[in-house]
């Protein structure tokens, strides 16, 4: 789900952490988007260009969330972002009846393939994960299915409404695309090749404390499952964890905390992406007024910062700072 900050690295004991060569990009300044609030960061790299998919945050007063668009912006330098306007509004998908949570798009056959949490109507009540497509990663992206990809029948496991949210998607080195997803309990599938349907079974991977926000990446050899963590026994506001696995069908090992949580904010969503010659972890927080509103749980911020890893392939925990730092 959905100030200034810059980047200080947390320098644990333990293996060395791998060096890139790459030349020092200036420190990015966060937050990256600072005219409207944004939340539910997801980056996605073409070539030379990152382009980061986030949801609208819109909430006035007291509102909880009042989330009705996906926008994109686009960065070559993670200095400059060009922003692309709506890509789609929750409206698009008619069987849809709202919120425009969490989402992420994806390459695949030349095309831009979106997935996103929503709320279904009353004919399958709960949330849903909607796909979309597009020949450009800035849209406009249409409804590609016409109906839900997963709806809440689909994990009957859940005890609440809103188990299906959170899609995070990834495509192997064999070509198969996989989708993860969840709050509470975090279920994978792998899809089919023409990716508007589920190809195979639905399998629970849920990692400890998971709440929600998976994301899938690869790096090295190694497969990393990331999410928004809470340990309700001593934490009040959600961190990010994460587990690794030698193969995207696990088994997966749990790594404990890789940052805490987002200032002010309940709420935290991890993006990873490698670009320019670095890995960056995208996150949000809620330390952003604009006009007079301050930031809140339905006003977010979206802020990103260096990750480095491990020789033995574990990530160095972050730490989101307001202290100005290299990203090195």
């Amino acid at each position: 789900m959905a100030g200034s900050l810059g980047v200080a690295m947390m320098m644990l004991a333990g293996p060395a952490a791998t060096v890139s060569a790459a030349p020092e990009i200036a420190a990015p300044r966060n937050p990256i988007v600072r005219d409207k609030f944004t939340a539910d960061p997801a980056p996605l790299v073409v070539g030379d260009t990152l382009y980061l998919y986030v949801g609208h945050d819109e909430a006035q007063r007291d509102e909880m969330f009042n989330m009705r668009e996906w926008m994109v912006y686009s960065t070559k330098d993670m200095q400059h972002w060009t922003d692309h306007g709506p890509i789609m509004n929750v409206a698009d998908f008619k069987w849809a009846k709202k919120d425009a949570w969490a989402s992420q798009a994806i390459r695949k056959n030349g095309r831009y393939w979106f997935y996103a949490a929503v709320e279904h109507d009353a004919t399958h009540p709960g949330k849903a994960i909607a796909v979309a497509v597009s020949d450009r990663p800035t849209g406009p992206f249409v409804d590609a299915k016409g109906a839900a990809l997963i709806t809440n029948e689909m994990t009957p496991k859940g005890t609440h409404s809103w188990e299906d949210i959170d899609p995070t998607v990834f495509t192997d080195d064999d070509g198969t695309t996989w989708i993860a997803w969840g709050n509470r309990q975090c279920y994978i599938a792998r899809l089919k090749p023409n990716m508007i349907e589920i190809d195979g079974p639905i399998t629970e991977i849920t990692p400890p404390f998971f709440e929600e926000g998976p994301w899938l990446h690869k790096h090295g050899k190694t497969y990393y499952l990331t999410y928004a963590s809470l340990d309700r026994r001593t934490q009040r506001d959600e961190h990010i964890s994460y587990a690794t696995a030698p193969s995207i069908r696990g088994p997966w090992t749990p790594r404990g905390l890789l940052t805490g949580s987002g200032k002010y904010s309940f709420t935290i969503h991890p993006g990873i992406a490698e670009f320019r010659g670095r890995s960056w972890l995208f996150l949000h927080n809620a330390d952003l007024a604009v006009g007079d509103q301050s930031g809140a749980i339905g006003r977010r911020a979206v802020t990103v910062y260096p990750l480095h890893y491990n020789a033995d392939g574990t990530m160095r925990p972050v730490v989101q700072d307001s202290a100005a730092a290299p990203a090195r």
